[in-house]
């Protein structure tokens, strides 16, 4: 009886975590970590029947019209052969799916968008707007590596080495809170919490708590401390710490799904400041205002630089 009650409540538990009415760390508060793996790899098995259904929607009408132009009318496949021939692609899809053994699993966040991951070893990572995270789950156990583009923050549980890989570097840790924004040629890590290893192309660091690294193609690696606990943009606010103003206008776009024209202005101008996340009028001020340059929006969604 008791068995069959838990049964119930994993029926539910997963019905409500696939209508997003749970996240990742709620349902991995309630259920059993095997519990929790297999409702992972359910969730990746509807997003894939999802595309396999809208891909055979278009060919289905594909068909249809080929038939059609060869023979200036469309026959009326039989239903229940096309549905066999679903079925059946299905079944082959699934089939190749379980041998190659693909279990990657990949995170996007949208525009203004945050959202919290929970991994299978209870670690958890908080991806900002317009980042992606990707990893393999099947083999994590003993490989806990990601592939980051954008920005997250991660507290890590201790284990085997943890590694997150970005096009600018990589960053290993045991067990320990960081961050790691990754954009264009930009490279920052910030180190919150235990010991963290970072490596570039050119040169290695160990940093420490407070301790933060940059390197930005073109320019010399840069140290300093950091007396915040976390990071800013958790809370609300990007902050910038004496970077090219290139690299806020990308922030600002990324957060409120806009493009910035800067091109008669010199975007490498160095700025140091902060802007919310609340109020995209707000956040222009903060920033180009401060710099005494000029903004206005010519069409909906695009605004243009000029310096005053």
């Amino acid at each position: 009886m008791k068995n069959k009650e838990t049964h119930n409540e994993n029926d539910t538990f997963l019905a409500q975590w696939l209508e997003e009415k749970l996240s990742d760390i709620e349902l991995k508060g309630l259920v059993s970590e095997a519990d929790y793996k297999s409702f992972l790899k359910i969730r990746k098995g509807l997003d894939v029947y999802d595309n396999l259904e809208g891909s055979t929607d278009a060919s289905f009408t594909k068909i249809q019209e080929q038939i059609a132009n060869k023979n200036g009318k469309i026959r009326s496949l039989n239903s229940n052969t096309w549905l066999i021939g679903v079925a059946a692609s299905v079944v082959l899809f699934f089939g190749l799916f379980s041998i190659l053994g693909n279990d990657i699993v990949t995170f996007e966040t949208n525009y203004g968008e945050q959202k919290t991951i929970a991994l299978l070893d209870g670690s958890e990572v908080i991806l900002n707007s317009k980042s992606t995270l990707t990893y393999d789950e099947d083999n994590w156990e003993n490989n806990r590596t990601l592939n980051l583009k954008g920005e997250a923050y991660f507290k890590v549980q201790k284990g085997s080495t943890f590694t997150v890989v970005t096009d600018n570097g990589d960053v290993q840790v045991l067990g320990t809170q960081f961050n790691v924004n990754s954009v264009s040629d930009l490279l920052e890590v910030v180190c919150f919490e235990g010991k963290v290893s970072v490596h570039t192309k050119d040169e290695d660091f160990i940093l420490l708590p407070t301790n933060s690294v940059r390197r930005i193609n073109g320019y010399a690696i840069e140290k300093w401390d950091i007396s915040d606990v976390n990071p800013s943009w958790i809370d609300g606010e990007s902050s910038f710490k004496s970077v090219p103003l290139k690299y806020v206008i990308s922030a600002i776009e990324s957060q409120y799904n806009i493009e910035i024209n800067s091109d008669t202005i010199d975007n490498n101008i160095i700025f140091t400041g902060s802007f919310t996340h609340e109020s995209l009028n707000t956040a222009l001020k903060t920033v180009f205002k401060s710099l005494q340059i000029q903004y206005f929006e010519k069409e909906k969604g695009n605004i243009y630089l000029s310096v005053k």
